[in-house]
């Protein structure tokens, strides 16, 4: 249920019950741990521990405190003792700290870059650790932009801005026992910055022990307390944060297995309806060609498994156990109308409230107004408007200009059918967020929501 994506259990902190730590892990639902080497010997531990234990993964690097005297030799050192080990899944733990003076920053630097270079050839991650040296790790970050690298930036403690910058990277970011800290409110405000499908779990064992054990060794069983101070800052379940993270391990690491295609899914109180993949646009925000992966759950369905309404249903149930139903999907769910709206209907007998997100281009892939068909289906009906520049919005999903019009046509017509209307756009640069609110709450008459881009 849970991975443990950081734990030093070479350290002599683990010396005398190794095998306890392992089996307290285990009771506390942990599948997999990481242990990540600061040094040549503890890389060589690092890879005998993985090699011991089943549930245990190594990753092997030097730590930017051991890089005072770096030598180029050491790459190939680190190169034969991954490929001498298949449970080998990263290159850490490496990175910058200019808290501490143990290393110079110039030797700092090169020792990263050349590790960076290792785990390009390798196609491996990157576990990173940074301490007061945010520009220049994002700088270097961004020099490697496009050549396939994927970090973890481990114990996140820089801004929400920076975290941001990591994201649209395609990195991935972990807390520590650091957001359950009473003295740690700012960091926990870095963390609804993160996605789910950004984050990853870790406890920086024997370190950075988690509020309510604070002051004792940490150990990979209380990965949990940190697993629930996450879900209390996202508002979702303890369940959710150990599906997404675990599924993102999978994605970084290769670590288990991935998960099935869902045809439905829920987070929180609401059940979501993976209508399809197919989308007339391609918003260059959108991953539905490369990750269609959200919370955890896989969501990429092939046209020939698009299942009929009555899949649908079964796996509703009783849709009053739900806040809601949406309609949604990496694609646009008015490309199966036909199917919303058998589902919808189903949901209304049962009492259940519907939702429908799209982008509003229903009446021109189905060739009529669908939103005549929407009234007693439909309780809310999210629109995505991006843009209120016709060719901005047209830039935005790769779409004709035409469709910005056709767009905001449906969701006139819809309000007559539809008891609420939201219009949204995703927070990229350029758009103008206050033109977007003005234009739907006092032209359009709807409701307006930002979305985050991640």
């Amino acid at each position: 249920m849970y991975i443990d994506t950081h734990a030093h259990l070479y350290l002599k902190e683990f010396d005398n019950d190794i095998h306890n730590v392992i089996e307290r892990a285990k009771a506390a639902q942990v599948d997999y741990i990481i242990v990540p080497g600061t040094d040549i010997q503890s890389s060589f531990l690092a890879a005998d521990l993985a090699s011991t234990y089943p549930m245990i993964y190594a990753a092997v690097g030097i730590h930017p405190h051991e890089t005072s005297m770096w030598d180029d030799a050491l790459i190939p050192i680190l190169e034969e003792i991954i490929k001498n080990n298949k449970k080998i899944v990263a290159v850490g733990e490496i990175g910058l700290d200019y808290y501490y003076d143990f290393s110079p920053p110039d030797m700092q630097i090169k020792a990263f870059r050349d590790q960076i270079e290792l785990a390009v050839k390798l196609d491996l991650p990157v576990i990173i650790h940074n301490r007061d040296a945010d520009e220049d790790i994002i700088n270097i970050l961004q020099e490697y932009a496009g050549t396939g690298l994927r970090a973890q930036l481990h114990c996140y403690s820089a801004s929400a801005s920076d975290a941001k910058k990591l994201i649209s990277m395609h990195h991935f970011i972990s807390f520590t026992g650091n957001i359950t800290f009473k003295k740690s409110d700012e960091l926990r405000k870095v963390l609804p910055v993160v996605s789910p499908e950004h984050l990853l779990l870790e406890t920086d064992s024997p370190y950075m022990s988690p509020e309510p054990v604070r002051g004792k060794r940490n150990e990979p069983a209380n990965v949990k307390l940190i697993a629930q101070k996450a879900a209390e800052i996202y508002r979702t379940t303890v369940d959710d944060i150990a599906r997404a993270t675990s599924f993102n391990a999978y994605r970084l690491f290769g670590i288990g297995m991935k998960p099935d295609a869902k045809y439905t899914y829920s987070i929180g109180k609401t059940l979501y309806i993976n209508v399809t993949n197919r989308c007339n646009a391609n918003c260059i925000f959108c991953v539905r060609k490369t990750d269609p992966a959200i919370s955890g759950y896989n969501l990429a369905v092939k046209v020939s498994e698009e299942p009929p309404a009555e899949v649908y249903i079964k796996e509703i149930g009783d849709p009053t156990e739900y806040k809601e139903i949406v309609f949604c999907g990496f694609g646009e769910p008015t490309i199966r109308w036909d199917v919303v709206k058998e589902a919808a209907k189903y949901v209304k007998a049962k009492g259940g409230k519907t939702r429908l997100n799209t982008n509003g281009h229903g009446n021109y892939i189905n060739k009529r107004d669908i939103t005549q068909e929407m009234k007693g289906l439909i309780d809310v009906i999210s629109v995505s408007l991006n843009s209120t520049d016709a060719a901005q919005y047209a830039a935005l999903m790769n779409v004709d200009k035409s469709l910005f019009e056709e767009m905001i046509h449906f969701t006139v017509l819809a309000q007559q059918h539809v008891p609420k209307v939201v219009m949204s756009i995703v927070s990229v640069d350029d758009v103008e967020v206050d033109n977007a609110k003005n234009f739907v709450e006092n032209v359009i008459g709807a409701e307006f929501r930002v979305r985050e881009f991640f």
